[in-house]
C-alpha cells in the first residue's frame, strides 16, 4: 500500500470512527443507551486520537518538517489537539465515576460523573469531526501539497510558535464549546446560573438525606426507592452538572490562556529575527491580540469581579468567534503576511 493510498484509508477510518463515536455520545447524552455503551465512545475517540497522530507522522516524514507549514497540516493538528483534550477529559471523568461507585454501594444511574463524561464528548466530537472533515474533503489539492518552505518558515521557531498557538486554539475553543453548552443547559432548564451558596448547600444536604434512605434500606433496594432518590435528587443533580460544566470551561481557558500568550510572545521573537521587527500589526497579529484581550477580560471579570455563569459564558461565547476570525477568516482572504502560510 502506498502512502497516498495508506493516507486515505486513514482519514476515511478516523471519518467513520469520529461519526460513530459522535452518535454514541448523543445518544447517551439523550439517555436512549446505557452507561456502558459510552465505553465504547471513548474507545473509539482513542483510536482516533491514534489514526491522526499516525497521518501527522506520515505527513512529517513525507515533507520532511513539522506539519504545520499550512492550513491543512494546521487543521490536521487542531483535530489532534481537540480529540487529546476529550481523551482527557474522559480519563478524569472515568477515573471520578469509578471512585463513587467504590465507595457507594447502591447508586442511581444518573450521576454527576457519567452525565458530563458524553455531554462533553457529545459538544466535542462535532467540532473535531467539522475540523477534520473540512481539512481531509473539503480543502482544494493545491492547499493539501506540501511544498518548499519559504524562507520565514524555515526556522526552529516554526515548531514553538505555531504549535503553541494550535495549542492554545484547540484548548480555547474546547473551554469556549463548554461554555455554549452550559447557556443551552440554563437555558434549556430556566435554571438560575448564579445558585446562593445556601441553595447549593440545601441541594447537598437533600442528596445526603437520600443517601441515607438508601444506604439504610441497601440491604433489601426497591425499584421504587431508586425511583425516588432519582426524582426527588433530579433538581439537585442539574444543579451539580450546569455548575460543574461553568467549573470546566473556566479551567481549561486558564489554560488555554496561557498558551496563547506564550504563543504570541514567541511569534513576536520570531517576527523580530525574521523581519526586524517585533510587531507590525500585520491582521494576523492584530486579531490574535484581540483574541488575547478578551480572554483576558474573561479571566479578569472571573477572578477579580466573581463573574460566574451566564456572564462569563456570553464572554466565552464572544471569544468562541473571535477565534475563528482570527484563525480562518484572516487566513482565507488572503491578506498580510502570515498568508504565506496558507497560501502560495
Amino acid at each position: 500500500m502506498d502512502l497516498i493510498a495508506l493516507q486515505t484509508f486513514i482519514t476515511n477510518s478516523n471519518f467513520f470512527i469520529l461519526f460513530c463515536s459522535m452518535l454514541l455520545y448523543w445518544l447517551q447524552s439523550a439517555l436512549l443507551i446505557d452507561t456502558k455503551w459510552g465505553m465504547l465512545a471513548t474507545l473509539g475517540i482513542l483510536f482516533s486520537n491514534f489514526l491522526q497522530t499516525g497521518n501527522l507522522i506520515l505527513r512529517w516524514n513525507d515533507v520532511g518538517h513539522f506539519p504545520l507549514s499550512n492550513l491543512y497540516e494546521s487543521l490536521l493538528f487542531l483535530s489532534w489537539v481537540n480529540t487529546f483534550v476529550l481523551i482527557i477529559f474522559n480519563s478524569k471523568l472515568t477515573r471520578l465515576y469509578i471512585d463513587k461507585k467504590q465507595n457507594n454501594a447502591l447508586k442511581p444511574k444518573l450521576t454527576e460523573s457519567n452525565l458530563v463524561s458524553p455531554l462533553i464528548g457529545s459538544v466535542l466530537t462535532p467540532l473535531i469531526l467539522l475540523v477534520s472533515t473540512f481539512a481531509s474533503f473539503s480543502l482544494p489539492s493545491e492547499l493539501k501539497n506540501a511544498g518548499a518552505l519559504v524562507p520565514a518558515l524555515q526556522s526552529n521557531w516554526l515548531v514553538m510558535h505555531v504549535t503553541v498557538m494550535m495549542l492554545s486554539y484547540g484548548a480555547l475553543l474546547c473551554g469556549c464549546l463548554l461554555a455554549i453548552c452550559y447557556l443551552i443547559l440554563v437555558s434549556v432548564s430556566k435554571a438560575d446560573s448564579n445558585i446562593p451558596a445556601f441553595e447549593a448547600q440545601k441541594n447537598l444536604n437533600v442528596h445526603k438525606n437520600y443517601s441515607n434512605v438508601l444506604q439504610f434500606n441497601e440491604s433489601n433496594p426497591t425499584t421504587d426507592s431508586l425511583n425516588f432518590l432519582i426524582n426527588e435528587n433530579k433538581q439537585s443533580q442539574r444543579s451539580q452538572l450546569i455548575s460543574t460544566l461553568d467549573n470546566l470551561s473556566y479551567r481549561i481557558l486558564s489554560l488555554g490562556f496561557p498558551l496563547l500568550t506564550i504563543g504570541i510572545l514567541s511569534g513576536a521573537v520570531w517576527a523580530n529575527q525574521t523581519w526586524g521587527s517585533y510587531w507590525s500589526w500585520d491582521p494576523k497579529e492584530t486579531w490574535a491580540l484581540i483574541t488575547w484581550f478578551v480572554f483576558a477580560i474573561y479571566l479578569h471579570t472571573r477572578i477579580s469581579k466573581g463573574w460566574t455563569g451566564k456572564k462569563s459564558a456570553f464572554i466565552a461565547l464572544f471569544g468562541f468567534m473571535i477565534i475563528w476570525i482570527c484563525y480562518l477568516g484572516v487566513n482565507l482572504l488572503g491578506k498580510g503576511l502570515h498568508s504565506y502560510g496558507f497560501f502560495s
